[in-house]
């Protein structure tokens, strides 16, 4: 009791002396907002740059496809590519955030993107486009794991406003690509290397503002770094701790800037601390991560599908191009006001499964209006199959959500995104296959249609109220 009111009285104590000097107080609260407003930016506009290489493929795909002298066969291949990378390098995305810090990793991603997109139009040939893309796809895959991870570590508060907020610019930027596309290209000369290219201008911008946090990731990354942050005297400490307490600062700062540190860093470390034993977390034995991981890859299937052939089907209906391009862009934009609004929802409610069903319904609709009225229909079945879309953000919000810890998070966004993205391979490039072999369009998207019944099943027991620590624990 002694040592408590000692410790008490030196925090006391030491209060004046830091908030005397006028000159010194002010630099606190500003230096800890900056990187507030950098990582925030950050997260937007990597959001921002999530889909656009895939969304603007599709937009011209059928150019595309006669450029390179491409069968229906291997263009499904085409649109089976984004998920393939993403289970391939997504499941990389911990280790290397471990090692280098989540920041410099997204870093390393959105540059992996602007030279992915820079160079896919021009390497010429097949294979040196699908390895161009393959490049840009490998640092969509990275950001899309740490995303959650991110939120989770930096705003373990907010989680559910923020994860709308990148996910309505995820849709932002998907819908973008794909009304923009055609029009882009016709301004350029008509050519679709063109109209490819100049979204990794977009890219690049998104390379600037993380560009501080790749030493601070460095300095995180490891047992060092988590050191750091719990040592506020030590070099780089405080810079540390802002960068995992953005979330709530504004509450921290008027705590700390008296000394009152070694309280209040104790709470924002107990997240980071569990990060060094991930293996703790046996994440094959939780059920819900399962039932997460398939959710997710049914949904991706769906959403990639849409992507990569919604637009020939309109166009196959008989809709000029550029309105085809745009009801694409009705689609994935139905995603910017609910991928905001979704996420907000569902953190509030212990179960999500009501969500799931809604969205599963609309998607069942809109599959409907496309077999029987595609191009009488095409703007109704475009908006329906946009809220259907939003199932992602529902899944993103799900995976903070069925996790306590920032490890926790971290281990079950890559398990569900990995598994999910290689569950969803199949879908593209079957729907291509059964497209050329069937020579319309009725039986794809029967197939559209009957994969929403499993996606609703597990969608609702994804949405049950437990955690996968308990789970795996058992």
């Amino acid at each position: 009791m002694a040592g408590m009111v000692s410790e008490e009285t030196r925090t006391t104590m030491s209060t004046p002396s830091v908030r005397t000097p006028a000159a010194s107080a002010p630099p606190a609260p500003a230096a800890r907002a900056w990187p507030s407003r950098m990582l925030v930016l950050g997260i937007v506009l990597a959001a921002l740059n999530l889909r656009p290489a895939i969304t603007s493929l599709g937009a011209l795909l059928e150019e595309v496809r006669d450029g390179l002298g491409m069968s229906g066969g291997v263009a499904g291949l085409l649109t089976s590519v984004p998920p393939l990378c993403f289970a391939v390098f997504g499941v990389t995305a911990p280790r290397l955030a471990r090692r280098f810090g989540p920041g410099a990793v997204v870093c390393a991603g959105m540059a992996a993107i602007t030279a992915g997109l820079l160079l896919r139009p021009y390497v010429g040939g097949t294979a040196g486009f699908l390895a161009a893309s393959a490049l840009a796809l490998m640092g969509i895959a990275v950001s899309n794991v740490l995303m959650p991870v991110i939120v989770k570590r930096h705003f373990p508060d907010r989680v559910g406003s923020m994860t709308g907020l990148y996910s309505m610019a995820l849709a932002l930027g998907t819908a973008g690509a794909a009304a923009v596309t055609v029009p882009v290209t016709e301004a350029l000369g008509g050519r679709w290397q063109s109209g490819l290219a100049v979204w990794a201008g977009l890219a690049a911008v998104a390379v600037v503002p993380w560009t501080p946090f790749v030493r601070r990731g460095q300095r995180d990354a490891g047992p060092a770094g988590e050191a750091a942050a719990r040592n506020p005297r030590s070099s780089g400490g405080a810079p540390a701790r802002v960068d995992r307490s953005v979330g709530g600062a504004s509450a921290r700062v008027d705590r700390s800037v008296g000394g009152a540190s070694a309280r209040v860093d104790r709470p924002a470390d107990r997240a980071p601390a569990t990060e060094h034993h991930p293996a703790a977390v046996r994440i094959t034995r939780s059920r819900t991560a399962w039932a997460l991981a398939v959710f997710f890859g049914l949904q991706a299937t769906a959403a990639y599908i849409t992507m990569g052939w919604m637009a020939q089907i309109f166009r196959d209906a008989g809709v000029p191009a550029g309105t085809a391009g745009l009801l694409l862009a009705v689609t994935m934009v139905m995603g910017v006001p609910l991928a905001f609004v979704i996420p907000r929802v569902a953190a509030r409610l212990p179960r999500q499964g009501p969500i799931v069903l809604v969205l599963s319904a609309c998607g069942l609709a809109g599959y409907a209006g496309l077999y029987l009225a595609p191009a009488a229909g095409a703007w109704a079945w475009a908006l329906l199959l946009g809220v259907a879309n939003c199932a992602f953000p529902l899944a993103l919000t799900m995976v903070g959500m069925r996790a306590r810890t920032g490890a926790g998070v971290a281990q079950l966004s890559a398990f569900a995104q990995s598994t999910g993205y290689l569950i969803s391979i199949p879908g593209p490039l079957l729907v291509g296959l059964l497209y050329q072999s069937s020579g319309g369009w009725g039986v794809p998207i029967a197939l559209m249609a009957g994969l929403m019944v499993p996606q609703t099943v597990v969608g609702i027991l994804a949405g049950r109220d437990r955690t996968v620590e308990d789970e795996a624990a058992r």
